[in-house]
């Protein structure tokens, strides 16, 4: 999808015809766009970055077309890394026409946009979408008299009924170059037409470049290198510095304001509104579940719906059913059997809880040749301990696949009804201790049904630095919903005492390392700038399309991932690498926190998966080997312990290598320190729980 000069390709077809949809967010472009592709979609990072792209096929007016779905922006004068990405999209698909979508209610945020892709000369045209919403507040929308002031199409529709999209699909994708302009005060139109006068002719939309310019885009900097030379980017700097000299204000915000005055008096013009006296439950809803007080009882609802559709139906119901009666009872045996019938050597297996362990008896006295040595390696690396199919796709399928599902459900339904930018409202001020801000909820709230994919949805946050921070204190303290219930389970058979001892000191260490890494961390926090949408009642019909949609990512992007990781454990078991970790952790397993040496076993175990980790502390408790302070020590050490090798290669994957393996670094030893400190407190203080 990209060459090596990051310039962005949708198909390997250049004829094929492209339509890049364009819009603010919250204003149903995903909706849209799986109207106008169906099923056939796939996504991708953007090149360089971790923001996804869509894209799809689709027939318009009997001509395939491919139709990508970009980040939604407010501006294409970037400023963060998702409007980056669409203004380079734009930019760099030079024959493509555009859909911009917009939403009714708010014309004027829309036509901000439209402005500028006016001002880069692209042909585009305008869907006027949730028109029924606008109507529904009093708002009328004069579609013909907006046609005329922008020189392009537009079309009225309502997505989620499909409406309106009947003379699209007649009218094909031809779009047309708008003829809406800007009035700019003479010295920045001046200095504007001087710029683009310096930028490539065969270049389309120099003036709308030159004012991104003119305004301090310094995104287009790597760009400009790679188009001019060093005397020409020089004189683009002298004429902008010129400009600057006289305005007495910053030219982007007097590039800005004069947008504003212009598409403030267009709006005036084509749009009529009608006060609406009656009472909106929606809009009642809205603000009740908003509100710092009344907003908690619901906040509690949500989470619990959350925990038992996600933790209780996904974790536990599902995955014990596809784990232990299709995996273990019925798939993983007939694969056994088709590797033994190929590879026919005298073995015997044991299946617990979907996992085959397979011991060896070559018959005695027979020598081993080389190439049976090969098929035994072949065999465990297939059905062995660490095998592909036994752990890796047992693992994916069987146990993450249900969660990341009913977690997608949840998600989808949570993120169409419009609750998630009230509650990122509602607890702004207590992310903003962690030098985070509202958005962080979502990622920390969703972590507690798997840190995995709420790793991914870390991209919301406008900045590197709070990227980061969301990353490490779901890696270290946020429990996945598996692992939780392991762990609610053994406090649950103890006290009271023992839970809030556990919750405390988990939830302490987040405050204080989320507080410190905010001082620590390098880099800027993001403006906590956030639309809120109206309450709706999620369509059914989308959210299983977008589910199906994540699911599909999931099987192509993350259970590469668990092959990958289950291939590293088999080589490290192979090698003795895991019994030689096991050993060397012995000594700080025993001597710091006291716990019996059985222990460090669960904790190696619990770096592949963290549930499994905390079983494993489960049977030695049942076992009576572990007292009810080691119990409460053991567990707040391995919910600070590393996350699972799956968390960990998707961090790799989001945050680079080096920030992971300095998380690691960081993690594993600060896990083991607080478990050495609970431990102490806990003997010295004479506390027996």
């Amino acid at each position: 999808m990209h060459d090596h000069s990051g310039k962005f390709f949708v198909e390997k077809n250049i004829d094929t015809p492209r339509c890049l949809l364009v819009g603010n967010p919250n204003v149903g472009k995903s909706l849209i766009f799986s109207i106008l592709t169906g099923k056939y979609v796939t996504v991708s990072n953007y090149p360089g970055t971790t923001v996804e792209i869509s894209e799809g096929n689709g027939v318009l007016l009997g001509t395939k077309h491919i139709v990508i779905d970009t980040p939604g922006v407010n501006s294409l004068l970037p400023m963060s890394e998702d409007e980056r990405v669409t203004r380079d999209i734009i930019m760099n698909t030079q024959d493509g026409v555009i859909l911009q979508v917009a939403d009714a209610k708010n014309l004027e945020r829309a036509l901000l946009i439209s402005s500028q892709l006016a001002e880069l000369e692209r042909p585009f045209y305008l869907i006027l979408n949730m028109t029924d919403e606008a109507k529904n507040l009093g708002i009328s929308v004069d579609s013909k008299l907006l046609e005329d002031a922008l020189g392009i199409r537009v079309y009225p529709t309502v997505a989620t009924r499909k409406t309106g999209f009947e003379e699209i699909m007649r009218n094909g994708i031809q779009g047309s170059t708008s003829s809406f302009r800007i009035e700019y005060p003479p010295e920045v139109d001046a200095g504007a037409r001087k710029i683009a006068e310096l930028l490539p002719p065969e270049l389309k939309g120099r003036y709308g470049i030159a004012l991104m310019l003119l305004a301090g885009d310094e995104t287009l900097s790597e760009w400009l290198h790679r188009k001019l030379p060093e005397n020409v980017i020089k004189s683009i700097d002298d004429i902008r510095s010129i400009v600057q000299k006289n305005s007495s204000l910053p030219l982007g915000y007097v590039i800005n304001r004069s947008k504003q005055k212009n598409i403030q008096k267009l709006v005036s013009d084509v749009i009529a509104v009608v006060p609406i006296n009656k009472i909106n439950f929606m809009d009642r809803a809205g603000e009740f579940i908003m509100h710092p007080v009344w907003g908690l009882p619901v906040l509690l609802g949500v989470l619990a719906g959350i925990y038992y559709f996600v933790g209780v139906l996904g974790a536990q119901v599902i995955v014990d059913f596809l784990e232990n009666t299709v995996f273990a009872k019925h798939l993983n045996p007939l694969i056994i059997r088709a590797v033994d019938a190929v590879i026919p050597f005298k073995h015997t297996h044991m299946l617990d809880a979907g996992i085959i362990l397979t011991e060896y008896s070559v018959i005695a006295g027979q020598a081993v040749t080389s190439s049976e040595r090969v098929l035994v390696f072949i065999h465990d690396l297939i059905i062995g301990p660490y095998g592909i199919i036994t752990m890796a796709l047992t693992y994916s399928i069987a146990i993450v696949f249900p969660i990341v599902g009913t977690f997608f459900i949840a998600f989808g339904i949570l993120e169409d009804s419009g609750y998630l930018p009230r509650l990122a409202v509602m607890l702004n001020r207590v992310f903003r201790v962690l030098g985070l801000n509202g958005k962080a909820v979502l990622p920390m709230i969703l972590g507690l049904g798997c840190d995995t994919m709420a790793t991914i949805t870390a991209r919301i946050l406008g900045s590197k630095k709070e990227k980061i921070i969301v990353t490490l204190l779901l890696a270290l303290g946020v429990p996945c919903s598996a692992q939780l219930g392991v762990i609610l389970g053994m406090l649950g058979g103890l006290s009271l005492t023992a839970t809030l001892i556990w919750s405390g000191v988990v939830v302490g260490v987040i405050l204080v390392v989320g507080y410190l890494a905010s001082k620590i961390i390098p880099g800027k926090n993001s403006d906590f700038i956030l639309e809120i949408p109206p309450v709706r009642i999620p369509q059914f019909s989308n959210i299983m399309i977008k589910t199906i949609s994540r699911l599909e990512w999931y099987i192509k992007e993350a259970v590469p991932l668990f092959i990958a990781g289950t291939f590293l454990l088999f080589i490290m078991d192979r090698t003795g690498l895991l019994g030689t970790i096991e050993k060397l952790a012995s000594p700080v397993v025993q001597g710091l926190l006291n716990l019996p040496a059985q222990t460090t076993g669960a904790f190696v175990i619990g770096f592949l998966r963290r549930d499994y980790g905390a079983a494993g502390l489960f049977v030695l408790a049942e076992q009576g080997l572990l007292t009810p302070n080691q119990i409460v020590v053991s567990l707040v050490t391995i919910t600070l312990f590393v996350p699972c090798i799956a968390n960990l290669l998707i961090i790799i994957k989001e945050r680079g290598w080096k920030t992971a393996a300095g998380m690691t670094l960081f993690i594993f030893p600060f896990a083991f320190f607080v478990g050495a400190i609970l431990n102490a407190v806990l003997k010295y203080a004479g506390i027996q729980i």
